[in-house]
């Protein structure tokens, strides 16, 4: 069993930032990539950014020079950052965190994030 747990959600002002995080727990021994996706009302989820077990990076066109991923140090580096600045109300989503393994993708539970103008 893989599980996902998010936090760091909340409201947020245009122009402020935040920082989100996932741990990822169980049989991740063959995880491939960690990333997070998000999902705001009547649209598909979409990619917001993903590092792969190499250490590859890749953002949303929409979110480049604003938002980071990272990893956590410790092995297994089993944790993933988002730090979001810049923030924009077109950024509010809901936000899950994906881990990408070999027979399938897993999420996270989502954690809302609410930029007002």
């Amino acid at each position: 069993q893989v599980q996902l747990v998010e936090s760091g959600g909340g409201l947020v002002q245009a122009g402020g930032s935040l920082r989100l995080s996932c741990v990822v727990s169980g049989s991740i021994f063959s995880m491939t990539a960690m990333g997070w996706y998000r999902q705001a009302p009547g649209k598909q989820r979409e990619l917001v950014a993903s590092i792969t077990s190499r250490g590859l990076i890749d953002y949303g066109d929409s979110v480049k020079g604003r938002f980071t991923i990272s990893r956590g140090n410790a092995n297994p580096k089993n944790t993933v950052y988002l730090q979001m600045n810049s923030l924009k109300p077109e950024d509010t989503a809901v936000y899950y965190c994906n881990a990408r393994l070999p027979d399938g993708p897993r999420w996270g539970q989502g954690t809302q994030v609410t930029v007002s103008s």
